[in-house]
């Protein structure tokens, strides 16, 4: 099953690319950026939750243990992806990669992280 949620991991990619050509494409061009990536970060949240949802109806976890661990293989593959994307492919700065996790200047996403690492098991818990 981990190997499953693991490969089911990458359409997280495009949920997300997605999610970032909505925002840049509609209501980021009538708002300011930050509000803008607040917003962002919420869908973020929204689509993440009902895709593990569907995911969780096709292949139901067994355990929350197990929904644990992939919460957290979802969440390495997540931060790895951005910081090896962002800044090889991408081109940007480290510190702008890094800015995106200050919570205290309005930054929300260590709250999309969260909710990825959480999701299958709140999924999981929903389901028992």
């Amino acid at each position: 099953m981990l190997l499953k949620y693991t490969i089911a991991w990458i359409p997280m990619v495009f949920i997300a690319i997605a999610n970032g050509v909505l925002r840049q494409y509609s209501y980021g061009k009538w708002m300011r950026e930050l509000p803008a990536h607040q917003l962002s970060s919420l869908t973020a949240i929204i689509l993440f939750y009902a895709y593990t949802r569907i995911l969780g109806d096709t292949w139901p976890l067994e355990s929350s243990r197990q929904a644990l661990a992939v919460g957290i293989i979802w969440l390495c593959l997540t931060v790895a992806f951005e910081f090896l994307f962002g800044h090889y492919v991408a081109h940007h700065s480290w510190s702008k990669l890094l800015s995106d996790y200050n919570l205290f200047a309005g930054r929300l996403w260590m709250l999309v992280l969260l909710a990825v690492t959480a999701a299958p098991l709140v999924v999981y818990k929903l389901k028992s």
